[in-house]
């Protein structure tokens, strides 16, 4: 029997396997503890956190397409003083890994306090920082879109914080490649990419948009092939370390990702229709790689360049 390794490295976090699940659609990651042990993923994209709680935005907020779903959530979450009172150590009672912290802001001293006070707990091993969420009016969407601004939440967290802070881009711009170098240049140890396009339906029996919010974020399968594209050409671009998302689904899916450059992946809608996809990814991984005569998943981090 082949040992096939899986290990990949995120800025010195060793993780056992590179699936994590994304941040929204896993909750604080104890709502899974239910399903199946969740020490077996590689770490956990806690749900977006803010300085302040947000009951996000009015329903409904999800609309089904086809290979793919719209989500208007709007950043729902208790606050970052709850989050680190009361979800943090109802996480920790079952997962015994580092966690990825996904904080949001309307602001950029909002992202820098909030950052400050997760970069102090023991169990956050990466910050990921979301300058992309496209469900919050009044910035959410500006930071990522504006490579200036990208830069300069970035050199605001970086300022305040020890820990990796990978930023989280927003596919929703012409020139993705020049963001990405933007937050290197500020100092981001990585990058996490891509978060929701933008999506729209329209029910047909009342001629009116699904979602209460008119738009929201765009995921799932459908959006594989963008993802792809986008984390292979910032490859190209910067030095640091990706994780990629969008349309992960499949063990192979994973395998194509860090082909293009990522070198772990997070799974994210799919959670939504299978608790259990991140389980059964990772279980199907070491099949994959006998497959494609794959022994160790680092050797093929940007095997497509």
């Amino acid at each position: 029997m082949v040992n096939f390794d899986t290990a990949v490295t995120l800025s010195g976090l060793k993780l056992d396997n590179p699936v994590i699940p994304a941040s929204g659609t896993f909750g604080f990651g104890y709502e899974f503890a239910d399903f199946y042990d969740i020490n077996v993923l590689g770490s956990i994209s806690l749900k977006g956190t803010t300085k302040d709680a947000r009951f996000g935005n009015p329903t409904p907020r999800i609309a089904e397409c086809t290979e793919a779903l719209i989500n208007s959530v709007g950043l729902q979450n208790p606050g970052v003083h709850k989050v680190i009172s009361d979800e943090l150590p109802k996480l920790k009672k079952c997962f015994n890994k580092k966690a990825i912290a996904n904080i949001s802001g309307f602001g950029i001293d909002e992202y820098a306090y909030t950052s400050e006070l997760l970069d102090k707990e023991e169990q956050i091993g990466i910050l990921e920082i979301n300058i992309s969420c496209p469900n919050v009016h009044n910035g959410g969407m500006s930071f990522g879109t504006d490579p200036k601004n990208a830069y300069e939440v970035t050199k605001a967290v970086k300022a305040v914080t020890k820990k990796p802070v990978y930023i989280k881009l927003t596919p929703n711009v012409t020139d993705i490649v020049s963001v990405a170098k933007a937050c290197e240049e500020a100092g981001a140890d990585g990058i996490s990419m891509i978060n929701t396009l933008l999506g729209m339906r329209i029910d047909l029996k009342t001629g009116k948009p699904v979602i209460a919010n008119k738009m929201g974020g765009f995921s799932g399968r459908a959006i594989k092939p963008v993802a792809v594209r986008m984390v292979y050409q910032v490859y190209e671009a910067v030095k640091i370390p990706i994780i990629g998302m969008g349309g992960i689904a499949r063990a192979e899916d994973v395998i194509e990702m860090m082909m293009a450059g990522a070198t772990a992946v997070q799974v994210g809608a799919e959670n939504l229709i299978n608790p259990y996809a991140c389980r059964d990814i990772i279980n199907d991984l070491p099949r994959v790689m006998e497959k494609y005569k794959i022994n160790k998943l680092t050797d093929i981090i940007g095997r497509a360049h």
